[in-house]
C-alpha cells in the first residue's frame, strides 16, 4: 500500500480542513438561506438571481486587478464545471419534489463527496493512515447527517440524486482543475457557465409555469423580494467557493472535497438556531463523528 508525500501539499493539512470548514459553512448558510427563499418564490429564479450577481462582482474583480485571461483549457474547465453543475442543481430540485427527500438528499450529499474523494486517491494516491481514516469517517458522517429516515421515494427520484450528486462531484473536480490558472478565474469561469446553464433553464421552464397563471396578488407577493435571498445565497456560495478551490488548489482534493461536503450539517445548525428545528438524534450522531472525522483530518 502506498501512502502520498506530504511534499506532494503545498499547504499544510490543517489549513487546508480550515479553508474546507469555511466552504461547509458558507455553503450550509447559502442553503439556509435559499431554501427559506425557496419558501415563497420559485428556487430556481432565486439561485438564479444569486449566480447572475455574483458574476458581475466576480467579473469586476477580474478587472480591477488586472488578472490575466486563463488559458483555454482551464476556462473551459472551470466553465464546463459551472454549466454542469447548475443542470446538476434543477435535477436535484426535481428529484426532491418526486417523493421524499431524506433518501434521495442523503444519496446526492454521499455521491458529491465520493466522486471528487474517489478521483483525488485515484491521482494523488492513499493519504496517512489516520487521515484515511477521517475520510471513512467523513463519508459516514454526511449520510448520517443528510439522511431522514422517509417511505414510498421513487426509484426515479433516486436515480436523479445519483445523477445530481454525480454532477455536484464533477463540478468540484473540475474547479480544481480550473485553478491552476488562479482560483478567481477558476470560480468567474464557473459562474459564466452557471449562469448560461439557468438561463437556458429559465428560457424552456418559464413559459410553462406561465400555463396556470397565479391570482395578481398571490403572483405579487411570489416574486417580490426573491433577489434579495438570491443575492444573499450567491455571496455565501461563491465565499463557499473560494474556500474550497484554494484548499484544493494548495492541498489535497479528497480532503477538501470531504471537509466542505460536511456543509447540509451546518444548514441544520441553522435551522435549529433561527427556526428551532431540533436535529434528529442520527444527524447529532452525524455531526459528532464529522467532528471525529475533521480532527483526523487536521492531523
Amino acid at each position: 500500500m502506498v501512502f502520498a508525500s506530504p511534499a506532494a501539499s503545498t499547504i499544510a493539512p490543517v489549513l487546508s480542513v480550515g479553508l474546507g470548514l469555511i466552504a461547509a459553512t458558507t455553503w450550509g448558510g447559502s442553503d439556509f438561506a435559499g431554501g427559506i427563499g425557496a419558501r415563497r418564490s420559485p428556487a430556481l429564479l432565486v439561485a438564479a438571481s444569486g449566480h447572475f450577481v455574483t458574476l458581475l462582482i466576480l467579473l469586476g474583480g477580474c478587472a480591477l486587478w488586472q488578472l490575466p485571461i486563463p488559458h483555454r483549457t482551464e476556462f473551459l474547465e472551470g466553465a464546463i464545471g459551472g454549466l454542469e453543475g447548475s443542470l446538476a442543481l434543477c435535477v436535484f430540485y426535481r428529484a426532491l419534489a418526486m417523493g421524499a427527500m431524506g433518501l434521495t438528499a442523503a444519496l446526492t450529499g454521499l455521491l458529491t463527496a465520493l466522486v471528487p474523494v474517489v478521483y483525488g486517491l485515484w491521482v494523488e494516491g492513499l493519504p496517512a493512515p489516520l487521515a484515511l481514516t477521517g475520510l471513512l469517517l467523513g463519508v459516514v458522517a454526511i449520510w448520517l447527517i443528510a439522511h431522514a429516515p422517509g417511505h414510498g421515494t421513487p426509484p426515479k427520484a433516486l436515480l436523479l440524486g445519483a445523477a445530481s450528486g454525480t454532477g455536484f462531484g464533477l463540478q468540484l473536480i473540475l474547479l480544481k482543475l480550473a485553478s491552476k490558472d488562479g482560483v478567481i478565474w477558476a470560480l468567474t469561469s464557473a459562474r459564466i457557465g452557471g449562469v448560461l446553464g439557468m438561463g437556458a433553464i429559465l428560457l424552456v421552464a418559464w413559459p410553462r409555469r406561465h400555463e396556470n397563471q397565479p391570482s395578481p396578488g398571490r403572483k405579487h407577493r411570489i416574486y417580490k423580494g426573491f433577489w434579495k435571498t438570491g443575492i444573499l445565497a450567491g455571496a455565501l456560495d461563491t465565499l463557499g467557493n473560494i474556500g474550497y478551490t484554494v484548499a484544493a488548489h494548495g492541498g489535497r482534493l479528497d480532503l477538501a472535497a470531504l471537509v466542505s461536503s460536511l456543509y447540509p450539517g451546518f444548514t441544520i445548525l441553522l435551522a435549529a438556531m433561527i427556526l428551532r428545528e431540533r436535529p434528529t438524534r442520527r444527524q447529532t450522531l452525524g455531526m459528532a463523528v464529522a467532528l471525529a472525522s475533521v480532527v483526523m483530518l487536521s492531523l
